[in-house]
């Protein structure tokens, strides 16, 4: 896929960078800290404190949210082999 220009505003400052990456996942990527760091979460909202750290805190909490959710998905993938692992055994011992 080729390189595009990407742009978008947040606290009221333009951002550009490059990417390659589908276009639907970019803009759901820019919705998603945008909603994280000026919607629901609360970080700017009457703040005094500067763009720069509300950009860091908002990567943090994001960066919290994928290692619960990796660590979710790791718990769910091991589930389901020891399911599976315990289905096969059950086939097997019901063939021999």
């Amino acid at each position: 896929m080729e390189e595009r220009l990407v742009s978008f505003s947040l606290f009221g400052q333009d951002f550009s960078f490059f990417s390659d990456a589908p276009e639907d996942e970019v803009q759901e990527a820019i919705a998603m800290l945008c909603e994280e760091l000026e919607g629901g979460a609360g970080l700017v909202t009457g703040s005094t404190v500067p763009s720069s750290k509300v950009l860091v805190l908002g990567c943090l909490r994001l960066a919290a949210r994928y290692v619960n959710l990796k660590r979710d998905s790791e718990s769910f993938r091991e589930g389901q082999k020891q399911t599976i692992d315990k289905l096969i055994d059950k086939i097997s011992s019901g063939i021999e």
